[in-house]
């Protein structure tokens, strides 16, 4: 039986830094500090060119293992936009929107996921034993949730024991704790696509307010999959802002130790 280190340790020696690539941190926080939840939308059209740009900045987002367990549904047929509108129960976020999109968390896709992270590891030829080990052993034990959801009580105790004398991660653990697993990383996905349009000059609304399940059935989506968001976008109109930011007092919120 081979023994695999579940969870080790980086490196601790100090190593020099190195130039990363130079950006422009005012030109971020400028599409930070603009971006806002528009909830009416003008007739201006975004074009393919700019979508295809945003979607592309969303599967760039930081994600568990880069395992990228999520799907993006672009939703451009008339007769099913009319009625994923009506899913997201007719709030003028989506109706008013020039397009559509839909952000689906898809933890049940992660062995297929995980074996094309092995494939790209062989393509390049020159990926370090380590990094095999940890997409043919580590993730394989941390993911699977066994039949029937029935590996879960067995990894809770397992984790638990070994969490008695060191370190020891406890999630995600069956079913459930996968749907979280895979909505985390969606989410970075949705917050990186929303930027990017700000950035492109057109706006966006996250929508959680929605039918889910009619939602996973308009898009042919299995019932293993999770609906993190729809995010509508398009040109903000006259109106769609609701007043001035808010935001609680970062005093209340950040926490330093």
């Amino acid at each position: 039986m081979v023994k695999v280190k579940m969870f080790e340790a980086p490196e601790e020696k100090s190593r020099p830094s190195i130039e990363a690539p130079i950006t422009d941190s005012k030109a971020f926080h400028d599409v930070v500090n603009s971006r806002r939840s528009v909830r009416f939308f003008s007739n201006d059209s975004i074009p393919q060119e700019v979508i295809d740009q945003c979607l592309d900045a969303a599967l760039k987002a930081p994600n568990s293992s880069n395992l990228q367990a999520w799907e993006i549904h672009h939703v451009v047929d008339a007769v099913k936009k009319k009625e994923l509108v009506r899913l997201c129960l007719g709030q003028p976020a989506a109706s008013t929107a020039k397009e559509l999109f839909v952000f689906v968390a898809r933890p049940d896709l992660w062995k297929r996921n995980n074996q094309w992270m092995l494939d790209e590891f062989d393509r390049r030829g020159d990926m370090p034993e380590k990094a095999y080990q940890y997409f043919r052993k580590i993730t394989p034990m941390i993911y699977t949730t066994g039949f029937l959801g029935l590996a879960a009580p067995f990894k809770w105790l397992f984790y638990n024991i070994r969490g008695i004398r060191k370190p020891t991660p406890r999630e995600p653990m069956g079913r459930w704790g996968m749907q979280v697993w895979g909505h985390k990383s969606t989410a970075l996905a949705c917050a990186h696509f929303m930027l990017a349009m700000r950035a492109h000059g057109f706006d966006t609304c996250p929508m959680e307010g929605l039918d889910s399940k009619r939602v996973k059935k308009l898009l042919g989506v299995p019932r293993q999959a999770g609906i993190t968001m729809a995010i509508s976008a398009g040109k903000r109109a006259q109106g769609g802002v609701f007043g001035d930011r808010f935001r609680f007092e970062s005093k209340h919120i950040v926490i330093k130790h």
